[in-house]
């Protein structure tokens, strides 16, 4: 009985390469009790496997979070099996906003402490306390109230390539790093709108209940993330306020929201919000590179990294 990947990155390419059908690219998550999240796990797996899903899922004591990659034949079997489970009965399910059918190579499902790792005591705030949900026409409207602050939630190198006007981005790379630095950006502020968002809403139901716990009485956040908002924006016709990409954990590294470029290319300092991570396998740092970059560095994010890519296939094999 398969319970993992069992294949090496090439050939899941290849295989990708091949299909001829659609997938859809799809993400959803819930706070929900789950008693035996490891037994769930590999009931899950075997499923999802045999309908050919990809993606990533976590499971942990205090809920779900995934994203996936699905054949379209199979999405109403998927959709059905996902909702047959009293947790997530009905739960939200997010559709990407640009989809090339390769987002992710393997399926994968990890049991994990916690969903989203916000480095605090689980009982130290109550996650059900969550601030106020706005849709995409209520957060624009709060957008253009004077004394609105609208903070991103996300990491660094999200919001680097792409947020919402005026919004607060704070300068850290990871969401226990986050939490407490906008808690301490929004000290004294406690009176005032604060609005959250991110990028399908997980990390703001966190955010909103401790900020909550902390004394802000009026906090807000948008329903959905970045990625129902601009669905909405679209069928009904509303202005954009997010400028530039949205950035995806997963092949494709962004979805294009707006035609601004907002952010530069780590090398040359060109207008360029195409992430990627060094070719360097011994660094395989995140970073911003241009085409002229990329072709000049072979995808490396400096002449070391370039050197030791060459170094490495000098060195003969056993």
């Amino acid at each position: 009985m398969q319970l993992h990947n069992i294949y090496d990155r090439e050939t899941l390419k290849k295989r990708l390469e091949s299909e001829t059908f659609k997938r859809i690219t799809l993400s959803f998550y819930r706070y929900v009790k789950i008693d035996y999240p490891e037994k769930l796990r590999n009931e899950l797996y075997i499923k999802l496997n045999s309908l050919n899903c990809l993606g990533r899922i976590y499971l942990a004591n205090e809920g779900i979070n995934a994203q996936m990659s699905i054949p379209e034949n199979n999405l109403e079997e998927f959709r059905n099996y996902l909702y047959s489970f009293s947790q997530f009965k009905d739960i939200h399910i997010k559709t990407a906003i640009e989809d090339n059918n390769k987002s992710f190579l393997k399926l994968i499902i990890r049991v994990k402490k916690f969903i989203v790792a916000d480095g605090l005591s689980p009982d130290s705030y109550d996650i059900n306390n969550v601030g106020k949900h706005l849709n995409a026409r209520e957060f624009n409207e709060a957008l253009e109230k004077p004394d609105t602050i609208v903070v991103d939630m996300r990491n660094r190198y999200e919001s680097e390539i792409g947020h919402f006007e005026n919004a607060i981005c704070p300068d850290a790379n990871k969401f226990k790093h986050v939490l407490p630095l906008v808690a301490e950006l929004l000290k004294g502020k406690e009176d005032k709108k604060i609005l959250l968002y991110c990028t399908g809403g997980i990390r703001c139901e966190k955010a909103s209940a401790y900020l909550k716990h902390l004394g802000f009485k009026d906090v807000n956040q948008l329903y959905g993330g970045i990625i129902e908002y601009v669905k909405q924006v679209k069928n009904e016709g509303l202005e954009n306020k997010f400028k530039g990409k949205n950035f995806v954990f997963d092949e494709r590294m962004g979805e294009r929201i707006s035609d601004e470029i907002i952010s530069k290319c780590h090398q040359c300092g060109k207008p360029c919000d195409n992430q990627t991570n060094c070719k360097n396998d011994a660094c395989h740092r995140l970073f911003i590179q241009c085409e002229e970059c990329s072709k000049k560095y072979e995808e490396c994010c400096s002449d070391e990294c370039k050197e030791s890519i060459h170094l490495a296939k000098e060195i003969p094999k056993d």
